[in-house]
């Protein structure tokens, strides 16, 4: 069974509504309730940082670091499994909100290298009330989604991302600029057809591994099997063609695409315009059709069967940040998730407005009120 990293204790600075917090923290399901705007959420937004990237609010870091502090925040969590503790620490320092290469991380004391080393300890996966319109939405939510399950098993993928988009930056930038300097744009091209086909091809097998896992659900279960698949040139050549051939036909189209793109100021082809597929297997629907609940179900069950292909394949349990899960599931379904998440052996925290709706779970879990920056047990 893959072993359980729990975040023991956490400790926040200057972070949202929080001046100074500590708070300690159990394995397996912790329920955060409390009115809204209390601060239940920016408690899950915290633990999202202790993975690359900025967090589940993807905010600036200036919206992060709280009103009327000196600008700067941070974090710190003890984390506490098998192989002993591990002290993971986070943040900017006031007025430095220079993207993601401005925030700081140290592991037991020592200065990270990047936030990917963060990876080696812990592996975070979220689900918040956002996401409800990921199948209606633009593509660029599904992408930004798909990525995220693949860095939780890829910890290269998100240092490929950022490689990828910053020689867009460049070839876009000479774009509109009207640049006809052959031998920058065949530099910049070369290397986003290395990437970018590296994208494709991790996000295509991260499609097949969790196919292969979203298979072994139960056919009548209560979250509904998905049919999963990507939309895309690269994507689809990767699945037939050795990876230098496709490397090859896409830097050729960006090269003979350079007319096109010029005029229209950007560029229209590679992997930041794929898509993430879904269908809902028993009714043989496409996903952007089903209900708003069947949605939700559906989602749900892509990120539970992420999270155990994510324990298979890293030999770690995900921490699980589930913002409001309980109010649109029915009670059957709240059931099942419940069980489904002491089944995985992972530390899950879950909020809701209110705790009754996580009663079944009364001395399986750890309950917690927030009010406003202060928190407490659950009477």
């Amino acid at each position: 069974m893959p072993i359980q990293n729990h975040i023991s204790k956490l400790t926040l600075t200057n972070f949202r509504n929080y001046a100074a917090l500590t708070i300690d923290l159990a394995p397996g399901a912790v329920v955060f309730s409390g009115d809204n705007g209390a601060g239940k959420t920016n408690l899950l937004e915290a633990i999202s940082f202790l993975t690359p990237g900025r967090g589940l609010r993807r905010a600036p870091y200036a919206d992060v670091a709280r009103e009327g502090g000196d600008g700067g925040f941070a974090l710190h969590a003890q984390l506490d499994g098998p192989d002993g503790q591990v002290e993971i620490g986070t943040g900017i320092a006031g007025g430095d909100t220079a993207g993601e290469g401005g925030r700081r991380v140290r592991i037991n004391g020592a200065s990270a290298r990047s936030a990917e080393d963060m990876l080696e300890w812990l592996r975070v996966v979220w689900l918040t009330p956002a996401m409800d319109a990921l199948f209606t939405g633009p593509a660029a939510d599904r992408r930004r989604f798909l990525d995220r399950l693949v860095l939780a098993i890829d910890p290269g993928h998100g240092q490929r991302a950022i490689d990828y988009e910053k020689a867009m930056r460049g070839r876009n930038r000479l774009l509109t600029e009207g640049s006809r300097d052959d031998r920058w744009f065949d530099a910049i091209e070369t290397q986003m057809a290395e990437t970018g086909v590296a994208i494709a091809a991790a996000r295509a097998e991260m499609v097949r591994l969790l196919a292969a896992m979203i298979d072994r659900l139960p056919d009548t279960g209560p979250f509904p099997q998905a049919d999963i698949g990507l939309s895309g040139d690269l994507e689809a050549e990767i699945a037939t063609a050795p990876a230098v051939d496709v490397e090859e036909r896409f830097r050729r189209t960006l090269i003979e695409g350079r007319d096109r793109d010029r005029a229209a100021g950007r560029t229209l082809e590679g992997p930041h315009r794929s898509d993430l597929v879904v269908r809902h297997r028993p009714k043989a629907m496409p996903a952007e059709l089903c209900s708003t609940g069947e949605q939700k179900a559906l989602l749900v069950g892509i990120v539970l069967s992420h999270a155990r292909l994510t324990g298979e394949m890293s030999g770690m349990t995900p921490i699980l940040l589930l913002d409001e899960i309980a109010a649109h599931l029915d009670s059957g379904r709240r059931a099942a998730l419940f069980s489904i998440l002491e089944e995985l052996n992972c530390q899950a925290f879950m909020t809701g407005t209110d705790a009754a709706l996580f009663s079944s779970l009364k001395g399986r879990a750890q309950f917690l009120t927030v009010d406003h920056g202060v928190i407490g047990p659950t009477i």
